[in-house]
């Protein structure tokens, strides 16, 4: 850690700050939807804007450094909602880990407060202590943070008269480079929120009646400093929990959050329409995170981990955190955010439309997903099968953008498409063409569709860790084909230090014997894993080209990467009639050990004719 980070951190824990800010959040609660300048212990320079949206929701944002390293300018220090404190007073809720530390070098944070009318008209704060504004319909409060290289964030908090919502947008130029990532993290103390969200809801109760991100009675780290586990002589000896694992693909939610005891208050973040994160439809990433302390919910713009593109930059992301009488929200109406002067906000009418005729080549076993994305967003729609494969994207941002047609989540068709502001692009119907699937097979293990969640443990491996006691051993025998079957006899992923030589035992005919082509299909790779063939001991593959290296993925509950198909050519030398086998290596120059060694996520392996 760098110096001055230490010194910042020092300078931060005295425990007069503590008492200042436990008597700011003390401030009762006004009447009427408003805007309010506190002055902490009477000084000018220790300001507050208190929001009250009139809606049974009291919020403050800090406008001065209180001298906590978990405290910042810019921070949400109280969320009073019907006279409960949903904010810890010990650490802020803030954009990574405050927005002083947002860029390298940069410590200045600008914060400024309006009263906004219907009509966009803005009052600015009173500079007063205790002064108020009233009268209008919403309210704005802006920070922004400037880079050392020009690069300009700003995040809005912003309330609309008579609603318990933060709505929240954040817009930047660039990257945050001292966590290179963006995130929202708001702690709630557990006593007011001591549960996930209900079984069904993302990062929802599980099946074994917990929450598979709830660190509660972990006493043993299983990996890094936030995979842990549970140790023998505990009722859930063995099992492992992690924020990671609070995941879902991106295209299956919209809000995410957490329960009070009784259930009566409900807590939850509403995403928009994610144009401007990374990684698509099928992106997953950890939502939450329950420990002895704090429930905390986790928004994230974008994020380092499992990432398959680059970051996208001069969007406004909006997303709002909103509390219901205990039972899930409905999406909130922004059509507002048009009056309130947003860096990055396109109304509606800047943007457009695609309309496709349908699709063809499909297999209607699969859903399909149409997904459009360039350097600056990203959209996707679902095809409706039962209507020929018809898809639409709405309020798509002018531009040429790569179509993209998934079964499930595998690529079989790339194209292109205009988007016009006001327009609608309308297209013919589509020709799935890049279906691996579509060529005959003499055997094949899996499914082609970008997911390895018909293999052994494919069910598992987004909610816990490897080596979870519930997981089955990684280490099957020799898969025959003929006989055994994917979900019991071939690992969803192998790594070059725990399973690796899989064996594949197949039969060929006199007539079969011939030039054939084994296909190794992946979703994800691991500190540069590949695989390498062998075939009866006599022939071996050529090592394909090493991938490009990423972060951690298949042990943080995602096996969403890139997929890459591997084709190794086979000499009808190496081939016999009757019995043959193959065996599959992953090997890396990277080295590692046990679960953190090159690995790789399966797709689908089959043997095919050399074309």
């Amino acid at each position: 850690m760098r110096i001055d980070i230490l010194g910042r951190c020092l300078r931060r824990l005295g425990a007069a700050a503590f008492a200042l800010l436990a008597m700011a959040t003390a401030t009762p609660a006004l009447a009427a939807f408003s805007l309010t300048t506190l002055y902490d212990s009477g000084s000018a320079a220790k300001l507050q804007y208190q929001v009250d949206t009139g809606g049974g929701l009291v919020f403050k944002v800090m406008a001065y450094d209180n001298g906590v390293s978990t405290q910042s300018k810019g921070d949400l220090s109280s969320i009073l909602y019907n006279g409960v404190q949903y904010a810890d007073a010990s650490r802020g809720s803030q954009l990574n880990s405050g927005f002083d530390y947002l860029y390298s070098n940069v410590s200045a944070v600008d914060v400024q407060a309006q009263m906004i009318s219907s009509t966009g008209v803005a009052t600015s704060a009173s500079t007063a202590d205790g002064g108020v504004i009233s009268g209008g319909a919403y309210v704005k409060i802006t920070v922004t943070v400037y880079s050392a290289n020009g690069g300009v964030l700003k995040h809005y908090y912003m309330a609309k008269s008579g609603e318990p919502r933060i709505y929240m947008g954040t817009y930047f130029t660039e990257e945050p480079d001292t966590l290179n990532l963006v995130r929202f993290i708001v702690r709630v103390p557990i006593g007011v929120l001591s549960k996930g969200g209900p079984a069904g809801t993302p990062g929802g109760l599980a099946g074994n009646g917990s929450w598979p991100q709830d660190l509660r009675g972990t006493d043993t780290t299983v990996e890094a400093s936030d995979v842990f586990g549970f140790s023998s002589g505990t009722a859930s000896a063995g099992q492992t929990r992690s924020k990671h694992y609070s995941n879902m693909r991106l295209k299956d939610w919209q809000y995410f959050g957490g329960l009070n005891s009784a259930g009566s208050v409900g807590l939850w973040f509403y995403r928009d329409n994610n144009e401007g994160n990374s990684g698509g439809p099928f992106y997953r990433s950890l939502l939450n995170q329950i420990t002895s302390t704090n429930n905390e919910l986790t928004y994230i713009v974008n994020y380092g981990e499992g990432q398959t593109e680059a970051f996208r930059f001069g969007v406004l992301n909006s997303y709002t955190l909103m509390f219901t009488g205990g039972g899930v929200p409905s999406a909130p109406d922004t059509s507002w955010f048009s009056v309130m002067g947003l860096s990055g906000y396109v109304a509606a009418s800047g943007r457009g439309t695609v309309a496709g005729v349908g699709l063809s080549g499909t297999d209607s076993a699969y859903a399909y997903t149409v997904v459009f994305s360039n350097s600056q967003a990203q959209y996707w729609a679902s095809a409706n099968l039962a209507n020929n494969g018809f898809f639409k994207s709405t309020g798509m941002l002018p531009g040429i953008y790569t179509l993209t047609v998934y079964k499930n989540e595998l690529a079989v068709y790339t194209g292109s498409v205009t988007v016009t502001a006001g327009g609608t692009t309308t297209l013919n119907t589509v020709a799935v063409n890049a279906d691996p699937s579509a060529k005959a097979a003499l055997w094949r293990i899996g499914n082609w569709d970008g997911s390895p969640a018909e293999f052994l443990n494919g069910g598992r491996l987004t909610t816990m860790h490897p080596t979870d006691v519930r997981m089955s051993s990684w280490m099957p025998s020799t898969f025959v084909v003929g006989t055994s079957n994917a979900a019991s006899g071939f690992p969803a992923y192998q790594w070059k230090d725990v399973n690796n030589a899989r064996v594949i035992q197949f039969t060929l005919t006199s007539a079969q014997v011939q030039n054939l082509t084994l296909r190794i299909g992946t979703t994800a790779d691991f500190n540069g894993a590949r695989p390498q063939v062998s075939v009866n001991n006599s022939w071996t593959s050529a090592i394909p080209t090493a991938p490009p290296k990423g972060s951690r993925n298949l042990t943080v509950g995602t096996y969403r990467g890139v997929n890459r198909l591997y084709s190794f050519d086979i000499p009808s030398t190496a081939l016999v009639a009757g019995p043959n086998t193959v065996t599959i290596n992953v090997v890396s120059g990277t080295s590692g050990a046990a679960y953190l060694s090159p690995a790789l996520s399966y797709d689908a392996v089959d043997l095919i004719v050399t074309p």
